[in-house]
């Protein structure tokens, strides 16, 4: 498979480093240094886009992809209110886009883990629910993406909660989402059930960025030669 790696930072280093082993070529890598080089031409000599930037670049690079053609991944966050200018770009083009706010296979099972208990312990209201995530201070986006997924998780399930805020303080209906920012931690993320007289805690915890890149890439495989909207459930099929 070739593949376009739109952003080249440490996570779109780590991601050439695993396709390579698996014996995919990067036929093209943008980063700071060389934006003249994403031009069509040059993205349409990728089978697929996988593109990991910053939260004002990826609208336009996404964009600049699928009006190219092009199958492509995004992992970048803060960026969601132009998603669905990019869907109906994407059908539009009759390609394939795949975004999702965490990559790794485990975050994902997270995911559905976060929902199952959400449900539960919405039947008791002697538990309140607040959330905490820890990054590397270099995260641009606060709270993360994925921390937001798992919040809108709880929203969908627990009827006493109607929103998410990222403050300590918060109203009865709001759901509390404490950011920390400390090197070099990848990602934790942590729900708390919390009662007076007990308190239920479910965390994540990434170890690298490993587990990111290589969700990515499996993405990328399964979105090549596709057409449509696809997200990482449908990658794991759960």
């Amino acid at each position: 498979m070739k593949i376009a790696l739109i952003g080249y930072g440490k996570m779109g280093k780590t991601i050439e480093e695993i396709a390579v082993k698996k014996g995919h070529e990067i036929v093209l890598k943008i980063g700071h240094g060389n934006r003249i080089d994403f031009k069509q031409e040059n993205i349409q000599k990728a089978d697929v886009c996988i593109e990991f930037s910053t939260p004002d670049a990826a609208f336009d690079n996404v964009t600049k992809c699928l009006m190219a053609g092009v199958p492509t991944v995004c992992g970048t966050t803060a960026w969601l209110q132009h998603l669905s200018e990019v869907q109906q770009l994407c059908l539009k083009q009759e390609t394939a886009f795949l975004y999702a706010s965490n990559f790794s296979i485990g975050v994902n099972l997270f995911f559905k883990i976060n929902a199952y208990v959400a449900e539960l312990m919405s039947r008791y209201n002697n538990y309140d629910v607040s959330m905490e995530e820890i990054h590397h201070t270099q995260k641009k986006d606060s709270p993360s993406g994925t921390a937001v997924t798992l919040a809108e998780g709880i929203l969908r399930h627990h009827p006493h909660k109607t929103a998410w805020v990222n403050q300590e303080e918060v109203q009865s209906n709001e759901l509390s989402i404490r950011s920390k920012r400390i090197d070099p931690a990848p990602g934790t993320h942590s729900i708390i059930y919390h009662s007076d007289i007990d308190e239920i805690t479910i965390t994540h915890t990434a170890h690298s960025r490993l587990g990111f890149a290589s969700g990515a890439l499996t993405a990328a495989e399964f979105l090549s030669n596709k057409k449509g909207l696809f997200t990482m459930s449908d990658v794991l099929e759960i």
